[in-house]
């Protein structure tokens, strides 16, 4: 029997990224969690209820779309979170509700963990009592929290760190046209000693791990132009990069557990999912998938000792 290709020559191979080769390795996505239960938090504006009165005063007419636009992009982020809890476990429960709600939500479903999505807009444009309601709730809680991109930003303030543009100016002194960090950037681990990295630097995995691992590297998915200034107490940093000091962090202490990211490591299955083969494409958000499985098994282990 022939093979439908003809063989290419050394000559002819295209290269490909790191390790010159014209294929990945293919990795099984196994559900090694038997159950979680997992509050999704939707950080992002919905309604006229949710804006403060700077929002109404700077949006003017535009209030509706922008809403529109927010509505749009948390069923995307919100529906990604849900989609790595199902592809990572067995036996899953999860519902989502908004920021404003959360202490409730915990209170009335019990969950196991927090994953709390993204934003789009500044702070000061959300509802005062929204922010203030999440602040006490991310004080106290002892549930287990993953905080991402924009929740990471709001981890950070209401441990009483300070936010700023990427080009280090207050969020107020400019809100358009800000400098980003967008699409696929590598992010350095100073601390390679914590159980969330566990498994990241398998030399079976990804085609860019076998070149980055021995120099503590995550290729993650980054879309920001706000950064937290420095590292709040109780708080412990994690990873880094050149532009944004403070990528991901952990707060171990007063009984808590909550680890929050500045990338979006959410995005590992909506990249798997858009592979014509998986054969024929990296999965490039893998070490994002690790890190939220690593959560999901470390909130268990977390939840497991303090109902004890």
């Amino acid at each position: 029997m022939f093979d439908a290709v003809a063989p290419v020559t050394e000559s002819e191979k295209l290269p490909f990224p790191y390790n010159k080769s014209t294929f990945c390795r293919y990795e099984p996505i196994e559900k090694r969690i038997d159950h979680a239960k997992v509050l999704i938090v939707n950080d992002l504006l919905r309604y006229e209820s949710d804006l403060s009165e700077l929002a109404f005063k700077d949006w003017s007419d535009s209030v509706e779309p922008k809403l529109a636009f927010e509505r749009k992009v948390s069923g995307m982020a919100c529906n990604n979170i849900a989609r790595n809890v199902l592809r990572l476990v067995k036996n899953p429960k999860t519902m989502t509700v908004h920021l404003s709600e959360v202490a409730d939500a915990v209170e009335q479903f019990r969950p196991d963990a927090v994953v709390m999505s993204g934003t789009f807009a500044d702070f000061d444009y959300y509802n005062p009592d929204h922010i203030k309601s999440a602040t006490a709730f991310l004080k106290t809680t002892q549930t287990p929290i993953l905080a991402i991109c924009g929740a990471h930003q709001l981890v950070a303030m209401a441990f009483g760190a300070s936010l700023r543009t990427l080009d280090d100016l207050e969020l107020d002194k400019k809100r358009n046209d800000r400098l980003v960090e967008y699409q696929y950037r590598f992010v350095k681990i100073v601390d390679k000693s914590d159980p969330i990295f566990e498994g990241n630097d398998d030399e079976r995995s990804g085609i860019w791990q076998e070149y980055t691992t021995k120099d503590d590297i995550l290729r993650v998915w980054q879309n920001h132009g706000v950064q937290v200034i420095g590292v709040p107490a109780g708080f412990k940093l994690l990873a880094t990069s050149y532009l944004c000091k403070n990528q991901m962090m952990v707060k171990r202490s007063d009984d808590q557990l909550i680890y929050s990211v500045q990338f979006h490591l959410e995005k590992s299955f909506e990249d798997w999912s858009k592979n014509p083969t998986r054969w024929e494409h990296p999965n490039e958000s893998r070490d994002g998938r690790i890190l939220f499985e690593n959560f999901l098994r470390l909130a268990l282990e977390h939840h497991r000792s303090h109902a004890s």
